[in-house]
């Protein structure tokens, strides 16, 4: 079906259908977002601003911001670093490598955090070492930015594959040919034509790190100013009928939110524009 012929569909299916994706989007996204900001403003500006200023709020917010800091970096070298393998070269265990990229698409988050737990808690496989060197991973900052890796790495992995097995080796293989080194064509040839899908899978790995919540609840130990992120302090202040504040924290977890959405609509729009270029 082409373009031409989708547009000679009669008005009023053309219409019917933009108007049902518009409601469902108003339904479910636009409502509850617009709940979520009236509810953190029920009782006005002081209110609003004596909750996210509240110290123990502080403290999720910052936990929230080092976490994304430290993970997504990690997952961007990470993905890269998988993407160049899994397009660049031909190998035994190549499909067995990718399958193991999706595997936190598949497993539930609680899961992921059960595992760190056997792993690093004080009766797993090296909890006794770690209680020996004074080492915490588990109910600290170290478990929290190891489950939120697990749940985020393949983000950045999963957009540079396809975009890189599309562009082949043809430049790689030119540059080298002219003499130029490994690192040279990588940050000469490879980095250049992959930086907008390298950013979109930034984007999306950044925002699902700020979101992270069944990972890091069960490595967390939900400790008030010191282990408590963003989402688990809302669910805190909830349970506790706090609903003012927690709102209040939710609309700044949304706000970064939007902000991550205006940026990947940005990078969309630039990829558009770039391939309409292409094309003429």
């Amino acid at each position: 079906m082409t373009l031409r012929s989708v547009r000679r569909d009669p008005l009023r299916v053309r219409v019917a259908l933009i108007g049902a994706a518009l409601l469902f989007l108003a339904l479910f996204i636009g409502l509850p977002l617009i709940t979520v900001f009236i509810q953190a403003f029920a009782k006005g500006w002081s209110a609003y601003r004596s909750a996210i200023s509240d110290p123990i709020s502080l403290a999720a917010v910052r936990l929230t911001l080092l976490t994304a800091a430290i993970a997504v970096p990690i997952n961007m070298i990470f993905g890269i670093m998988a993407a160049w393998v899994i397009t660049k070269f031909r190998f035994y265990g190549r499909s067995l490598l990718i399958t193991l990229i999706d595997i936190p698409f598949s497993v539930s988050p609680v899961i992921a955090g059960l595992i760190y737990v056997l792993l690093f808690g004080l009766q797993g496989w090296f909890g006794p070492w770690l209680k020996d060197h004074d080492l915490k991973v588990i109910f600290a900052v170290p478990g929290i930015v190891l489950a939120t890796m697990f749940v985020t790495f393949p983000f950045v992995a999963r957009e540079l594959i396809p975009l890189m097995e599309e562009q082949g080796t043809e430049d790689e293989e030119a540059a080298l040919s002219l003499g130029a080194s490994p690192l040279q064509t990588f940050f000469r040839v490879t980095l250049p034509n992959i930086r907008w899908g390298l950013l979109y899978g930034v984007l999306l790995c950044n925002a699902r790190a700020m979101g992270e919540f069944g990972a890091v609840s069960v490595v967390s130990g939900h400790i008030r100013g010191h282990t408590n992120t963003m989402p688990l302090h809302i669910e805190i202040l909830y349970n506790e009928y706090d609903f003012t504040a927690a709102f209040a924290v939710a609309s700044l977890l949304a706000m970064l939110a939007l902000l991550t959405l205006a940026a990947q609509s940005l990078l969309e729009w630039k990829l558009a524009r770039g391939r309409h270029r292409t094309h003429l």
